[in-house]
Order: structure tokens, then sequence, then C-alpha cells
């Protein structure tokens, strides 16, 4: 891709089962703050941000027109201001394409959102379906993800025992993840004792709901050589959403995914992705979706997730160094949480999850029921 972008700072909350003590503002506020900070940019006209990206939902928030409320912190004032809802990895592809058509050559991106407010977050998923056909019999994305898994194990031959063992190294990495303070490490024998959700999809194969904020700024190459030392250039993107309605798609196809990856690896020059990245940040909501992305962005076969997992592929690919998904962060903000993650990794910033002299990295983003939509990002340092 010409017109080089780079990611030059990140910021993340911690993610925590109920941030009672803070509203939404006040967790973007920590973000911007912690952004601001290290580059020393400012909302002023000349050379200041000229463009804010807010990645929120309305019914996660409770109020339509959601980033209505956020203006303030996002500087948004006299400037532009744009909303990207559901899954936050569009965000870094919105900021992209804003830059390399010149409309501005700085981007603010803020991501946020208190899951802990509703009852239920099935009950926020449930309004995605139809409500003439699907929601008369209960579907969210709980449902329709035990519809897949279910799909993927006949493909596959996954077993609860590697949805187990998928959990267990996600707690683990994420006893070293100082974002997810709450997720400690657990045995495979209490996952498998856990209550079963949707079969084959246990209660602990399950991302944790979670509030928290992410933010990051976005640079063209000449802006992004003046604010930092350590940019972190975006080499390739690609995104796909494949039908809506369940009962359209083979579930255990990973339709979009392959679209989105391939259109990545393209733009990236990326000819083999078994070999191409140094580090893996996948979003993987439930346990079996880890080795089924997987497949679907190319590092193994077809229908081998269950001896790829069994090979030891996710410490050899160093796959979800964080915790991925599984350690806890909203929904909403996977793609976008993955994508920092990844540029922590490459800026050598990870603390204990670093991944040593890593390179270029992959960072994925999904929404919508049984893997609807897919993001790809393909990041790479000097």
């Amino acid at each position: 891709m010409g017109n080089r972008v780079a990611i030059c700072a990140v910021a993340q909350t911690t993610y925590e089962r109920d941030k009672w003590h803070q509203r939404f503002q006040g967790m973007a506020l920590e973000v911007l703050e912690s952004l601001l900070n290290r580059t020393g940019l400012d909302f002023s006209e000349k050379n200041g941000i000229g463009m804010s990206i807010s990645v929120s939902d309305d019914i996660f928030d409770a109020r339509t027109i959601s980033d209505n409320a956020m203006t303030d912190v996002l500087g948004a004032h006299l400037r532009c201001e744009e909303k990207v809802a559901q899954e936050g990895a569009q965000a870094i592809y919105y900021g992209l394409a804003a830059i390399m058509s010149g409309h501005t050559d700085l981007v603010l991106i803020i991501g946020h959102c208190k899951e802990s407010q509703g009852k239920s977050r099935n009950m926020v998923t449930h309004l995605a379906f139809d409500p003439f056909y699907t929601r008369p019999v209960g579907m969210d994305f709980c449902v329709a993800a035990g519809l897949q898994a279910q799909a993927y194990a006949e493909k596959s031959g996954i077993s609860d025992e590697h949805l187990a063992d998928v959990v267990v190294r996600a707690r683990c990495n994420a006893a070293n993840n100082p974002f997810t303070p709450e997720i400690k490490p657990v045995s495979k024998e209490n996952v498998m004792k856990s209550p079963m959700l949707a079969d084959p999809i246990r209660q602990m194969h399950a991302y944790p709901v979670s509030d928290g904020a992410v933010g990051m700024i976005l640079a063209s190459e000449e802006r992004a050589k003046e604010i930092t030392k350590n940019p972190v250039w975006i080499k390739g993107v690609g995104n796909c959403m494949d039908s809506f309605f369940l009962g359209d798609r083979d579930l255990a196809s990973n339709f979009a995914l392959k679209k989105a990856a391939r259109r990545a690896y393209d733009r990236a020059g990326i000819k083999d992705p078994r070999s191409a990245f140094d580090v893996i940040e996948l979003s993987d909501q439930y346990a079996y979706q880890h080795p089924m992305w997987i497949e679907g962005l190319g590092i193994c076969d077809e229908g081998k997730g269950a001896k790829w997992l069994e090979s030891g592929g996710p410490d050899k690919f160093k796959v979800n160094p964080s915790g991925g998904m599984l350690a806890g962060n909203p929904l909403i903000l996977s793609g976008l949480v993955r994508s920092a993650e990844a540029v922590l990794q490459l800026t050598g910033e990870a603390g204990k999850r670093q991944v040593k002299d890593a390179r270029t990295a992959l960072a994925h983003g999904v929404m919508g029921p049984a893997g609807q939509f897919h993001t790809v990002i393909i990041l790479e340092r000097d």
C-alpha cells in the first residue's frame, strides 16, 4: 500500500467486570490523556488532531447516537468526528482511509463499552437477529456460536478437552497482562466442569463480561516521524461480511475470514502467512473460535485445527500472548484491543507478555453472529 500510515501510540484502561466507579466519559478521558501525554499532541487548529473517530454502541450505551455524549472528550468541537459501531477494528480502517485520501494527517481513535450495564449481554446480541423468524426462537450470539461450534467440531474433531486447553492457556497468558487484572489461571478440570451455555460451549469457553476503553493515534508518514521514534506501519487491511441469515451459510467454512485475510495479505505482499508473522492477536469470543479462525487465516490446514492445537501451534505461532478475547474485553472493542496489543509487541512495550524481536504482527477483529464479519490488519515496525 502507498502513502504509509502509522500507529504512533496506543492506550488502554484495565478491563474489569464492572467499572462502577467510572462513566463512559471517564474511561475515554483516561485513554485520551495517556495518548496526548505520550505524543505531545493537542487539538490546536495548526498541526493539532483534526479528526476523531469514536467506537461505541447505542444499545450497550443505552442512548441513541451514542457518540453524541463523547464529543467533549474526543475534542470534536468545530472539527471532524465520526463514529464506528460494532467492530472496533473498522475505526483503524476508517482512519487509514482518511489519511491515505489526503483528508487529514492525524486521526484520534477512542472506543469504549460498559457491558456490565445490561442485565445480560445476550439480551443485546439477541436484537441483532430478524424479529419475525429468529428472535422468537431465542437466537443470540451465544446460541449462534453453539451452532457453529457443533458444525466445526464435526469437521475438525475438536473436543471438550481441546477447548479446555485453549481456555487454560488464555488465562495463563492473561495473568501476565496488566490490563486484565481480574482473570486468574484455571485448571483444565474446572473448565470442563463449568456449566453448559449452548452445547458444546461451556461458561468458561466464553469471553467474560467487561468494561473498558482503548485508543490510538494514526498519522501520515511525515507526521509519524515527528511524533514517535517507533512508528508501527499499517501494511495491509482486509474485511468481509458473510450472509446475515445463518441458514444461508456453511457455518464451518470460514468464508468471510478467508476473504478478509486474502485481501490483507495481498495488500501487504504476503505470500505465505505461516511464516509471515512474529505474533498474532486473534479475537476469539469463544474457545472453539481460536483454532477455527486460525484455519481461516491460513495458518493451518482446513479442518486440522485440533491437530494444530495438539502440536503446540498456539505457542509456536505466538497467538494471543495477551490472553486474547478470552482474557476479557468488550465485544465491540476486540479488534481495536487486538491491534493495540499487537502495537505494544512491535514497540517492545508488552512487558511480561513480550514476544522477543517481534517485527510483524496480525491483528484480527470479528463481529456478528457466528463470525459474520471479519477484519484483518497487518502491522510492521521498521
